[in-house]
């Protein structure tokens, strides 16, 4: 019998160091590869940014209770704020997705119009991507490219003792949010009552 190893007992960067132990860089316009916040390529005397995630229904988010142009916007900001970390300004994503038939022309429209919304607010473009069927749950697959100054990006090794660390919004509002929307999801399988939001806002 062949030995089986769990993918959790590595962590989520022990998964990507082990994936990337045989990754090879054969061009030299690759100045940082995978394994950081994103990718650096040296093009045109300005430095790119790519990064990439995934995002699946079930995993990451829960269409019970998120409205779909919500969900279209939170996936390209998640992307984004890798590009951000790195000291990059974003220009681009490519997205693609996967989908059951039980979502409509209007839904994809709704998840869409959240996209559109990021694009905007942060001055970026939708330059590509891909769609296919699912059997099986929404999945969410965005590109993010960005650009910097020669050198001038941030890699998280370049951390140390004494940095100022600043951080935007609220620390632990999000999981606190999840929580109360788990919470709720819960107490409407068991009974069917659903939160009086009249007057919220």
């Amino acid at each position: 019998m062949s030995e089986r190893t769990e993918v959790n007992t590595l962590g989520e960067f022990g998964l990507i160091d082990h994936l990337l132990k045989n990754n090879e860089i054969r061009n030299s316009s690759t100045i940082l590869s995978a394994g950081d916040d994103a990718a650096v390529i040296d093009q045109f005397g300005r430095q790119t940014v790519i990064s990439t995630d995934l995002l699946l229904e079930g995993i990451h988010f829960d269409l019970s209770y998120t409205p779909l142009k919500h969900l279209g916007y939170k996936a390209v900001v998640v992307n984004l704020s890798d590009i951000y970390a790195m000291n990059a300004t974003p220009t681009q994503i490519v997205l693609s997705i996967g989908f059951s038939n039980r979502f409509s022309l209007e839904a994809l429209e709704e998840f869409y119009a959240g996209v559109y919304a990021a694009c905007e607010k942060y001055n970026v473009d939708l330059v590509g991507g891909d769609t296919s069927t699912s059997k099986k749950g929404f999945v969410i697959s965005i590109t993010a490219l960005g650009e910097v100054a020669p050198d001038a990006f941030v890699k998280r090794s370049g951390a140390k003792s004494g940095d100022l660390i600043c951080v935007s919004g609220e620390l632990g509002g999000a999981f606190l949010g999840l929580t109360l929307l788990e919470r709720e999801k819960k107490i409407f399988e068991e009974t069917g009552a659903q939160p009086d939001l009249e007057g919220q806002s």
